[in-house]
């Protein structure tokens, strides 16, 4: 059942704390987690192939090993629930696993032919739309939740985006400079720490390891917690936007 909190003799463990166990080690709880999880993983992979996913389905096979690598990748210092994490793995996983089905298979795009009987779900979706549609539609989508996730992750910091609108460096080069502060904060585990724990950014710190002065530094400090906050999660789309900064 979805939610499930799995038992102890005193209390109750969050879903959080079972994976924490699985990933010191005790793999008899990982098989019970994702029995428990399998309604999620079949709705979650339905959403992507717009159909209803069986058990027995390649692409429900792809979910579950998603769903492990979600279990053993997952970290609470990444601002996320497990859930939420998992279902960003699960959803990329399905659709690469998709598009590579497709390209195997050298299908012929052509949507006004019938459907035909042997078809595989790969070939329905692209029969329904083209590829280059299908994974702009997933991309945008998947975009979205990035986008709604980091909001709710920077009001834990009591940021919003309409502050990084406002605080956002003016020039290229200032950018550069906070998102390269941003890089070495979080590479540092002790500042990174700082800044997940308390939600507050170690300026006296970073300035000891930065050629950026203390003033410049808190001017720019929402945009470099943002910035360290992306980096430290697993924001693909977001990502692709500060290498594009840095590549200018």
């Amino acid at each position: 059942m979805l939610g499930l909190l799995f038992m102890t003799k005193k209390k109750k463990r969050t879903l959080e704390e079972t994976v924490l166990l699985i990933q010191q080690g005790e793999r008899e709880l990982l098989n019970q987690l994702i029995d428990s999880y399998k309604p999620f993983i079949a709705k979650t992979v339905s959403s992507v192939c717009r159909r209803y996913i069986y058990e027995s389905d390649d692409e429900f096979s792809i979910g579950l090993i998603a769903f492990n690598e979600a279990i053993e990748k997952y970290s609470p210092d990444k601002g996320s629930s497990l859930l939420s994490f998992s279902e960003v793995i699960i959803k990329r996983r399905v659709i690469d696993y998709i598009r590579k089905q497709t390209k195997n298979q050298h299908i012929s795009i052509d949507i006004t032919d019938p459907l035909q009987e042997d078809e595989s779900p790969g070939t329905v979706i692209v029969n329904e739309l083209s590829l280059d549609e299908f994974q702009k539609k997933n991309d945008e989508q998947l975009r979205k939740e990035e986008i709604l996730h980091f909001q709710q992750l920077l009001s834990t910091f009591d940021l919003s985006f309409s502050d990084l609108v406002e605080n956002s460096p003016k020039h290229a080069d200032a950018r550069k400079s906070a998102i390269l502060t941003a890089k070495m904060l979080v590479a540092n585990t002790e500042l990174k720490e700082i800044l997940m724990e308390k939600k507050r950014l170690p300026i006296k710190q970073l300035e000891t390891m930065v050629n950026v002065s203390r003033k410049t530094i808190e001017r720019n400090r929402k945009y470099i917690i943002a910035v360290a906050l992306i980096l430290s999660s697993d924001y693909v789309y977001m990502k692709d936007y500060i290498k594009g900064v840095l590549d200018i």
